[in-house]
């Protein structure tokens, strides 16, 4: 069979839309996240105000391979339709090869968790479960290769969380040769986010007597996670003790 090759050039340039679309569909980010209907969050605002409470972040990629790094990061919230994320990690870790701007990655913002007893309900016919909410904030990074911009990132990074604490430290005064060496052992990042995935697993769906009981449970608080300071003093007296 002989092939018209003006018909398929003609029948390609009279379906561009085809084409992008398929093209799209390659480029998209899969989701990284499942969502039952009933604990999905899509309200931009709030799933934003809820990544600025919880900023220390897992980093996920698969460049060179499966890789994850936990880090603080800074958003911008109006930049490109979901945000961008911005952040560093250490120039000696391989991870930095996929902030190329065409290797995806996820960052995964975990706030609080616990346990829900059964117990605690009037329905004999139940099950424990765990709430928690978490959000996947993915997109493609690209390393911030220009010096200048490195340290106007680091340093509102930093002044971030310096305000969070009320420190007199500041940042911008730490002498120049000092900066320059510590810019040479990291690299930065910025990421626009592609999409936004908030998924609260909070009891939403419960009756509202179920859900008061739960909260009054909550409340009373029980088995808890042990604060930073708790852990560390633990940690530090097992060394001690070695």
């Amino acid at each position: 069979m002989k092939i018209n090759r003006r018909e398929v050039l003609a029948g390609i340039a009279a379906s561009p839309a085809l084409f992008i679309q398929q093209d799209a569909e390659k480029a998209a980010i899969d989701p990284t996240l499942y969502i039952p209907k009933a604990q999905l969050v899509e309200d931009r605002t709030l799933l934003h105000d809820f990544m600025d409470e919880n900023p220390f972040v897992e980093l996920v990629t698969t460049v060179p391979t499966l890789r994850i790094t936990h880090i603080p990061v800074l958003l911008e919230r109006t930049a490109g339709t979901y945000g961008r994320v911005f952040g560093h990690i250490s120039r000696q870790n391989p991870q930095n090869r996929a902030f190329d701007g065409s290797h995806a990655a996820v960052l995964v913002f975990r706030g609080p968790h616990g346990y829900i007893s059964p117990a605690w309900f009037a329905a004999k016919e139940s099950v424990p479960t765990w709430n928690f909410a978490v959000v996947h904030a993915s997109g493609r990074p690209r390393a911030i290769t220009d010096k200048s911009r490195l340290h106007q990132m680091l340093g509102s990074l930093i002044d971030r969380f310096e305000k969070y604490q009320g420190s007199s430290y500041d940042f911008s005064k730490l002498p120049e040769a000092y900066v320059s060496s510590l810019l040479e052992g990291i690299v930065g990042f910025e990421m626009e986010l592609e999409s936004l995935e908030g998924k609260f697993k909070l009891g939403q769906n419960w009756s509202a007597a179920d859900k008061e009981t739960a909260l009054a449970r909550l409340r009373e608080g029980g088995s808890r996670e042990p604060s930073l300071y708790e852990f560390s003093t633990r940690f530090f007296s097992r060394l001690d003790r070695k």
